[in-house]
């Protein structure tokens, strides 16, 4: 007997469009860490790593709410077999040049820019293609499916990367890579819509951005939380991008540093089954003060470099970051109207990634300037900073779940 979990996959759409994203997060796990570890061969310089990881996530601030309004009027299947190809082709190009030779921090980072720039384009598609894939009644096991199988493949990209890395090389591992980003497009390519499915395209997409904006600026528990991620996020980017590298380098190595990455991944998927079946009446204000581990793998790094508290401490992070995650889609998708729930979330997105550029830019000159403990240390505290104002706010800590017991 099919498990209410497993239904969603009796419709062939969402098998494509699940497989896809499954493959599309795999080689989004490979990728960074390919990277980093090719920018640190060619150079050794963490200004040089954070230019280079930057260039991408600031091709998603810049990009985002473009790649909503373009969702609104192409099908979303095809904006994503297009976008995974992109991405496949960069990927290529810079396992190329690093394999050739003739790799550049210029042309990695150029690069990165029109991976970042597919990437924004991408993520409002697929976000809004789900409902489209599968009939109502099935939506909520659909979207716990597509995060649970998203955390596997992330799991799987991250051990993947440590040991093509660690074994065959950086650039061997970006050609991977961008294998891993075709099989993504093709898989999306079997996805069939029937038309009348499709969402109609909006005639005027700025009012619409403007009237989701006075949406998500209603209410304080909205734009408050994802202020508070646009510090989380930055730091994270800082902390797990450019400085967790260089600190792995000098001390437990790169294998070591794929399964940290792999370890706060199989968190999230143990924190996801967790989070299924724990629903707590005040789910947004508990969700939130989980965050405060989130500071843990940045104290690991900082004052005890060694791989088994490290393991512990992105574990824990994973199982936190879950609770999250699904306190705040829950919220969101019972207190804001349907009509407007798409654009919030991509200005929440939008928010949350805004300050991701600038912590990956900062973080290497931060590093060797005041020292990769003191920075590390320092986004430790910038994230329980943030998280305890953002628990002051009354709306957060008394927003109840609909149909919770009194």
């Amino acid at each position: 007997m099919t498990t209410p979990l497993l239904a969603p996959l009796r419709e062939t759409p969402f098998r494509s469009l699940v497989t896809g994203r499954t493959l599309a997060d795999f080689g989004n796990a490979v990728a960074p860490f390919a990277l980093a570890f090719a920018v640190v061969d060619l150079t050794g310089s963490a200004v040089d790593l954070g230019l280079v990881v930057g260039a991408r996530s600031l091709a998603n601030v810049l990009l985002v709410l473009f790649g909503g309004m373009l969702a609104d009027r192409l099908p979303r299947s095809v904006i994503l077999q297009g976008t995974e190809t992109a991405a496949a082709l960069t990927q290529a190009a810079i396992a190329a040049s690093v394999l050739g030779g003739f790799a550049s921090v210029p042309l990695l980072a150029g690069l990165s820019l029109v991976n970042g720039a597919v990437s924004a384009i991408s993520l409002p598609a697929a976000a809004s293609l789900t409902p489209l894939t599968v009939p109502a009644a099935l939506l909520a096991p659909a979207n716990a499916l597509v995060r649970l199988l998203s955390n596997v493949g992330r799991i799987a990209g991250a051990g993947l990367a440590g040991v093509l890395v660690a074994f065959a090389g950086s650039g061997w591992a970006l050609g991977g890579n961008a294998l891993l980003f075709l099989a993504a497009a093709l898989a999306y390519r079997r996805i069939r819509l029937p038309r009348g499915e499709r969402l109609p395209g909006r005639r005027r997409p700025f009012g619409e951005l403007a009237e989701g904006w006075r949406e998500f600026r209603a209410r304080s528990w909205v734009w408050q939380v994802v202020l508070q991620f646009t510090i989380v996020n930055a730091v994270n980017a800082g902390a797990l991008l450019v400085v967790g590298p260089l600190v792995a380098d000098y001390t437990f190595g790169r294998t070591g540093w794929g399964l940290a990455l792999a370890a706060q991944t199989a968190g999230a998927l143990l924190g996801g089954i967790v989070a299924a079946r724990w629903r707590p009446r005040r789910m947004l204000a508990i969700g939130v003060a989980f965050i405060l581990v989130d500071a843990l793998p940045m104290l690991a790094l900082g004052e005890t470099p060694y791989l088994l508290p490290l393991l512990f401490a992105m574990f824990l992070s994973g199982v936190a970051i879950e609770q999250f995650a699904v306190a705040w889609d829950v919220s969101l998708q019972e207190n804001i109207p349907p009509d407007k729930l798409a654009r919030v979330y991509s200005y929440d997105m939008l928010g949350s990634f805004l300050a991701m550029p600038l912590g990956q830019v900062a973080a290497g000159p931060l590093a060797e300037h005041a020292g990769r403990s003191a920075t590390l240390l320092g986004g430790a505290a910038l994230i329980v900073g943030a998280t305890a104002i953002v628990l002051v706010n009354p709306q957060i800590r008394g927003l109840v779940r609909q149909g919770a017991p009194a």
